[in-house]
């Protein structure tokens, strides 16, 4: 992972394999990285990620809320294991 700050912006590029996944507060300084990364590297913008490593990712820019789950993978393992009927609750710390 590589977190650049400069001043109230900032940004996290996420690397996995060969993806990349970046996330920031501020348009002009994706924009300026996916350039950068662009001229250095054979790149593919995929678009907004709404799915990565098996996990959902929601968003409302509106509401300012960013939210994770796993819910697939889990009813994955529940089903491997032959337990997708069994009762399950999630609690948030």
């Amino acid at each position: 992972m590589y977190l650049k700050v400069s001043g109230s912006k900032v940004i996290f590029l996420i690397l996995y394999i060969d993806d990349i996944l970046l996330a920031t507060n501020d348009l002009g300084l994706l924009h300026e990285t996916k350039k950068f990364l662009s001229r250095n590297f054979e790149v593919k913008d995929m678009g907004e990620v709404s799915y990565v490593i098996g996990i959902e990712i929601f968003h409302n820019r509106s509401q300012g809320l960013l939210s994770l789950s796993q819910k697939t993978y889990i009813n994955k393992i529940l089903e491997k294991f032959k337990m997708e009927r069994c009762l399950t609750s999630l609690v948030l710390i």
